[in-house]
């Protein structure tokens, strides 16, 4: 499916009238300035929580499938999309060593992704604290904003409730029918190779047309207990006499996703049957099949320690603090200059 960037505004990426002015960056001296000092500020809020900072490979010979999210192919595998996996694995080999909480801050790779908030290189944050929950890796995460943005505290939301306030009806309950409806009630214009049938398509599609540029428009805003069938790697909330939910939860600030949450998945034999799913849509989707990660599956079958885990662009995070429209305005070289 050929989906708009997220929070699109029209505005396509700019470029300089003259081919001799490609050397320049696209950001200014200031921005870049205001970069190293989130970095600063960033590193120090990790220090101070007891987090060891850790690095893993940019090229990994295995990757998780996801139904949207495409490699790269490198030379002798795939450039990372995120270093989940690897981070995964050492919780999973050092969790009698005293590990607590890791993060790293490394650059990742999406094809596919250009635009406003999109560039196909990238720098990533990403977290995780063995024993929190949900709940704990919600306050985390709003504790790290307040420290590293000067943001005020902030709201929280079930996805739920922001779906009924801008879609009208129940994420959980509502029927591909329904969901169509509400789409074309809106006259809203359905994009290319949309499935006719997959609920999840058209949950996907109502939230980033009608609900994402509503979040986070005061302030920083938490968004939690996603429909289960969009958990990712998250755990699922079976709750009596109600639909179960994903333990997952994403903050959003001015209408653009800052980040995302889980309570991990920590069963190997659901990791590997939503990594299923994950290739089969893929393929339904045109895309080629990925290889199960085998060693992933691996550490968690060795026992992933139960923890919540963030991962965060640190480039929208600066665009947040300078107040940039597009992405290309907090990066020395973009994909087109790069």
């Amino acid at each position: 499916m050929l989906w708009p960037d997220r929070g699109y505004n029209g505005a396509m990426p700019t470029f300089p009238d003259r081919i001799s002015d490609l050397f320049r960056p696209s950001a200014t001296w200031e921005t870049l300035c205001l970069r190293a000092s989130l970095m600063r500020r960033l590193r120090s809020f990790f220090q101070e929580q007891d987090f060891v900072e850790v690095e893993t490979p940019l090229v990994s010979h295995e990757i998780i499938a996801e139904s949207y999210n495409d490699p790269f192919p490198a030379v002798f595998g795939w450039l990372q999309t995120s270093p989940e996996a690897h981070m995964k694995r050492l919780l999973a080999a050092f969790r009698s060593s005293g590990i607590s909480a890791i993060y790293q801050v490394t650059r990742s790779f999406r094809a596919d992704e250009r635009g406003r908030l999109h560039n196909p290189e990238f720098t990533i944050v990403e977290w995780y604290r063995i024993g929190d929950a949900m709940e704990a890796g919600m306050e985390f995460l709003d504790q790290f904003c307040r420290v590293v943005l000067d943001a005020p505290p902030a709201t929280r939301t079930a996805f739920a409730d922001a779906f009924l306030r801008d879609v009208g009806i129940c994420p959980h309950t509502a029927t591909v029918r329904e969901l169509a409806t509400a789409a074309r009630d809106r006259g809203l214009d359905l994009p290319i190779g949309i499935h006719p049938r997959d609920r999840n398509e058209w949950l996907d599609f109502l939230h980033l047309r009608l609900v994402e540029q509503n979040l986070g428009r005061w302030g920083p805003e938490i968004v939690y207990h996603y429909p289960a069938s969009q958990a990712g790697l998250a755990s699922i909330r079976h709750q009596a006499g109600r639909p179960p939910v994903a333990e997952r939860f994403e903050l959003y600030w001015h209408g653009i996703e800052l980040a995302n949450g889980y309570h991990e998945l920590t069963d190997p034999r659901e990791l590997r049957q939503r990594l299923n799913q994950a290739s089969t849509n893929r393929m339904a989707a045109g895309k080629d099949p990925l290889q199960e990660p085998a060693w992933l599956l691996s550490a968690m079958e060795a026992g992933l320690p139960a923890c919540s885990g963030v991962a965060l662009g640190f480039d929208r995070l600066a665009m947040i603090a300078s107040g940039a429209e597009s992405i290309d305005e907090v990066l020395t070289f973009p994909a087109e200059r790069a």
